[in-house]
């Protein structure tokens, strides 16, 4: 929709799909605090706030004209893009420099904010510098070989040991690397140590992440020794939901979180305004160990917190140090790996989720490797490339009709055993290439009417459900009961039967979006890949869905689609990623 009476540049870049009705209604709104009317002005504001919309921090004027996707449904435009945004230096609505007063933009080192991602920005910095240049906690890492028994695998005695001696750290690596195993052996450790036990808290960005990173570490509790009172929470719940506002906390930097650990799972999906939050609660010696894959998608706020520590420069006075207690695990890092270990970041690399087939693609989706990726789809074990549907839709009518089968004779136990059989992972929402037309197609070929919730029907939790303990992500299915037809959710051990009249926010699951697929493993995957030119498909989401997989894995596209996905990484522009920040007064004429 293109916003009624506008004119000029703005018009142009609405028109090519680049800009939204809502980026120049915003823009507009900025512009007219200061009076000011000069198109280039008006159009850097307007991408500014596009920028934060598609999930990036500020707009790098340099290379925007590069870096900006259009709308796939916009037809194709020669757009000319300005060469000069010299007039933002004088504008009344951009603060020049870090130290200006208060604008609504801020541009520094070619860098254009809105103010308050700026600010932001600058306070996830300034507590991730001054907790890197403090002294390092003591720690006593003598009992770290014995909770290994023996030889660690991959780096997790190496991770154990960075992390336990860091104010800030990070265990990265893919699904089944280990990451929560080792978690589990740095609370024991840090337990151990002499002094009152340390107050630790675990949490994650959703109710699902955290239930789920609360199960993993209890069940690892009886074989480390770790108490059984440990429990996680959403980081909303941990910092303390306020009603009154959306991005702000009971817990802040005037009244700290009590805790002296503070561990987060899924990482990746924590948004600069969250992680802005979450460093300003934490007390100065509290310890706070981010867990998570960056290679996955990134979070629908703007920001990519993990990525851009991951890749952050060291700075120039810290040593890659290896733990003498870790040392045989330090011995083949190659300079990347010692780079990152400069900023205590370890990653971890052996998966131990699926076989060698799925991580070689998986390997070769992350580094960039199209030839790889479809050599392997070509010739891997368990892997396959797909043009057309119907390879998938036999599948995915083989485990419906098991599922409906178990379902009608009321077995919800195996019907939630095959709810980790297969799933098909889309990119998109809607269209063709959408879950909402697949989960209705799928319908069909079980001989469900339209809308009915028949047995069988697998069903996703759109919303937290505090009152029937579930959460956003978690998934169940529809069972017939002596009590008439249930929803079967998995508690514990056991199923969970809650009939259908107390959920509120659930929709079918036959397929789900990656992004809603996070967190989660099925025995297979099925990825449907839109045309080449969607700006939904990128080497993030084909890494995530991908991963999902134990067994096998069976690509729906053209290799076109493929390379595309391989070749085109999620861009989001960032501040942090630089060595020591924009540079302070400068504006930075680009």
């Amino acid at each position: 929709m293109i916003p009624v009476r506008v004119e000029g540049l703005l018009r142009e870049f609405a028109e090519a799909g680049v800009l939204t009705a809502a980026d120049v209604h915003v823009a507009l709104r900025l512009a007219r605090l200061g009076g000011e009317q000069r198109e280039t002005v008006l159009l850097a504001a307007a991408l500014a706030v596009r920028g934060v919309r598609a999930g990036s921090v500020c707009v790098e004027l340099a290379t925007v004209a590069e870096s900006v996707v259009p709308d796939e449904d916009a037809p194709p435009v020669d757009l000319v893009w300005p060469q000069d945004w010299t007039a933002l230096t004088d504008s009344p609505v951009v603060a020049v420099g870090a130290d200006a007063p208060w604008r609504p933009l801020r541009l520094v080192d070619g860098l254009l904010y809105l103010d308050r991602y700026w600010q932001q920005e600058q306070l996830v910095r300034r507590e991730l510098d001054e907790r890197a240049a403090r002294p390092a906690p003591p720690v006593d890492l003598t009992a770290l070989p014995a909770l290994f028994d023996g030889a660690a695998p991959d780096l997790q005695r190496l991770a154990t040991a960075v992390v336990a001696g860091r104010w800030v750290s990070v265990i990265t690596g893919g699904p089944g690397t280990g990451k929560t195993h080792t978690v589990a052996r740095l609370l024991k450790v840090l337990l151990d140590q002499p002094g009152p036990r340390p107050r630790i808290a675990l949490a994650a960005p959703t109710g699902k992440a955290a239930a789920r990173l609360q199960e993993s570490v209890l069940e690892q509790a009886a074989a480390v020794g770790l108490p059984l009172d440990l429990t996680a929470s959403t980081l909303h719940r941990l910092l303390g939901w306020r009603p009154d506002s959306r991005s702000r906390f009971r817990h802040d930097a005037t009244n700290r979180l009590p805790f002296d650990v503070v561990v987060v799972d899924e990482s990746s999906m924590v948004s600069l305004t969250m992680m802005a939050r979450l460093l300003e609660a934490l007390r100065p010696t509290t310890r706070l160990v981010l867990v998570g894959d960056p290679d996955q998608l990134t979070p629908v706020d703007a920001g990519a917190v993990l990525s851009d520590l991951v890749h952050r420069p060291a700075p120039p006075d810290a040593a890659a140090t290896v733990p003498a207690e870790a040392a045989d695990d330090g011995a083949d890092l190659d300079d990347e790996a010692r780079r990152q270990l400069r900023n205590g970041v370890v990653r971890l690399r052996v998966s131990q989720r699926y076989g060698p087939a799925i991580a070689g693609l998986a390997e070769a989706v992350r580094t960039g490797d199209a030839d790889r990726v479809l050599d392997l789809l070509d010739t891997g074990e368990g892997l396959a490339l797909d043009a057309g549907t119907g390879a998938v839709e036999e599948r995915i009518g083989t485990v419906a009709g098991e599922m409906r089968a178990a379902a009608e004779r009321g077995d919800a136990a195996e019907c939630l055993a095959l709810l980790g059989r297969h799933r098909l992972l889309c990119a998109h929402r809607h269209g063709p290439f959408g879950i909402s037309a697949w989960n209705d197609r799928i319908g069909r070929l079980t001989g469900a009417m339209p809308g009915e919730w028949a047995p069988g029907l697998p069903l996703l939790v759109t919303a937290n459900d505090h009152e029937n303990e579930l959460w956003n992500g978690d998934t169940g299915v529809v069972v017939r009961t002596p009590d008439g037809v249930r929803a079967a959710f998995l508690r514990g051990t056991g199923p969970d039967l809650v009939p259908l009249s107390r959920l509120s926010a659930v929709g079918p699951a036959h397929a789900l979006t990656v992004h809603r697929s996070q967190g989660s493993q099925f025995e297979e995957v099925a990825v449907l890949l839109p045309p080449a030119s969607s700006p939904l498909l990128t080497r993030e989401l084909l890494y995530t869905a991908v991963t999902r997989a134990r067994r096998r894995v069976r690509v729906v596209g053209s290799a076109e689609s493929v390379r595309a996905a391989v070749g085109r990484q999620v861009v989001r522009a960032s501040g942090l990623r630089r060595a020591s920040g924009p540079d302070r007064g400068s504006g930075g004429n680009t």
